[in-house]
């Protein structure tokens, strides 16, 4: 009887997040701070996939509070598409295929006395509007990707019939509403061919957005007043945007993260003397970009910490897939290299407790590619940047950072395509003890002071996150 006068008390939002790691956490660190924040809110994980669930996301999935449950929906099978299909079908036909078992699973939460108020989807789950509004369930997207991003989503149909050729052709920027022009070729990687599926399936989805009751962003005023206050303008047929960010996770737990060596190496350096490098768990790079790197980074005389991946010579995010490489990637550096900076550097293969490192006092620097993420956790941590965008969004979100906000410095490709040592070298000592580096780290400072403010008690993503829970609760804020 108690059981069943809380579950009726209870209000219970369900979030679907498209497969992978890269889609679960984001949202993940949304339903944490919903329920942390308001503890009459559980919120209940289904999660499609096409075989069965992986050992890091049941470990993560387990170690949740209770408020927070899930459910796998049966695998589904992709057999039958070519073996080169692009990540963006691939992750649109998952969920498209486990509709019928989304409606059943949404259905017997709600036969079973629960009162389903919301269904929450990333940006490729667009499909699984149809079954919340069959079921009469209002319909949200959390979007963990920057407010450019999502600012150009809601363009792209127009742009979409506006333009003939590609994008990446276009001699003039693009003007996305609110935001610095960016040139079609640092546009989404989607978009660069309007042939491909890829981009087909992105336009699919951006088409439905309008559809969704609300847009729940992970970012913040300070960070994107541009593009933020033009998503809030009010418009017919826009959905309502929900600034909640920036959402990362501080805890970053892997058992044995404190003992990390690495950790216990940057205890010994200066403060602020450290040149973080790391190109998330998916980006890899060039078995030559890797030469020039490690030669850049011993020419420039800074202190560094490198979390190295074996090269790939074919694709930017081939350990997008496989975090841990089988090669040693130690293998690949050059001749004498680790020997040669021992003094001034660390080699780290494959992994890093990232959040740990960002935070240490040591760190005054941060190489990355520029998945938001990893901007959120420099942009928490006030920690100024080198942009080397590899993959997905990334080339808009190093516009956004080097142009826009001003935290990040961004190296020159050479003819070669490739960023050379002496360019590496430069843009290193720029960063770490010039002028421009000075400009940088103060502006990152009152970023992170802002970032700091708009998550406290009464901070405007707070504020945010309590209207929707209000909303949720079905005592809607005016």
């Amino acid at each position: 009887m108690e059981n069943q006068q809380q579950q009726s008390t209870t209000t219970l939002v369900t979030m679907m997040p498209s497969p992978g790691m890269g889609h679960l956490i984001p949202m993940i660190e949304f339903a944490k701070r919903l329920t942390h924040n308001d503890n009459t809110i559980n919120v209940h994980f289904i999660i499609p996939c096409d075989g069965p669930p992986s050992a890091a996301q049941t470990t993560v999935l387990r170690s949740l509070p209770a408020t927070i449950s899930h459910t796998f929906l049966p695998p589904i099978s992709l057999s039958d598409l070519p073996s080169d299909t692009k990540i963006e079908p691939l992750i649109s036909l998952t969920v498209v295929r486990s509709l019928s078992s989304l409606r059943r699973t949404l259905a017997s939460l709600a036969s079973s006395g629960h009162r389903v108020s919301a269904l929450v989807v990333d940006l490729f789950g667009t499909d699984a509007f149809d079954v919340a509004d069959d079921l009469n369930i209002p319909s949200y997207v959390y979007y963990p990707s920057t407010s450019m991003l999502l600012s150009f989503s809601f363009y792209l149909p127009q742009l979409d019939q506006m333009v003939q050729g590609e994008y990446r052709d276009l001699i003039e920027p693009v003007q996305i509403p609110g935001c610095v022009p960016v040139h079609g070729k640092d546009l989404t990687d989607p978009v660069q061919d309007r042939n491909d599926e890829a981009y087909k399936w992105l336009l699919h989805h951006v088409n439905r957005f309008k559809r969704a009751a609300g847009f729940i962003e992970n970012s913040f005023l300070e960070l994107e007043p541009g593009a933020l206050n033009e998503l809030q303008k009010a418009e017919s047929g826009k959905p309502p945007v929900y600034p909640v960010g920036p959402l990362v996770n501080v805890e970053n737990g892997r058992t044995g993260d404190k003992d990390h060596e690495c950790l216990r190496w940057l205890d010994d350096q200066p403060r602020g003397s450290v040149l973080f490098v790391c190109f998330g768990s998916g980006g890899t790079l060039s078995s030559a970009q890797i030469d020039e790197l490690a030669l850049g980074l011993e020419k420039s005389g800074q202190r560094f910490l490198w979390v190295v991946r074996s090269p790939n010579d074919k694709v930017a995010n081939a350990s997008y897939f496989n975090a841990q490489s089988q090669a040693d990637p130690f293998d690949f550096l050059p001749k004498g290299f680790v020997e040669r900076t021992k003094g001034m550097g660390l080699v780290v293969s494959s992994w890093a407790p990232q959040a740990q490192v960002l935070a240490h006092e040591s760190i005054g620097g941060f190489i990355t590619h520029c998945g938001w993420n990893s901007i959120l956790e420099s942009v928490v941590n006030g920690v100024p940047l080198i942009a080397w965008p590899l993959y997905a969004e990334q080339k808009m979100n190093a516009v956004l950072v080097t142009e826009d906000t001003k935290v990040a410095l961004r190296p020159k490709i050479g003819e070669n395509g490739l960023v050379e040592k002496e360019e590496i070298a430069s843009v290193v000592k720029s960063l770490m003890e010039g002028e421009e580096g000075k400009k940088l780290r103060h502006r990152m400072k009152d970023l992170k002071e802002a970032a700091t403010k708009t998550l406290g008690e009464n901070g405007a993503s707070t504020k945010q996150i309590v209207e929707l829970a209000n909303k949720w609760k079905g005592q809607t804020s005016v």
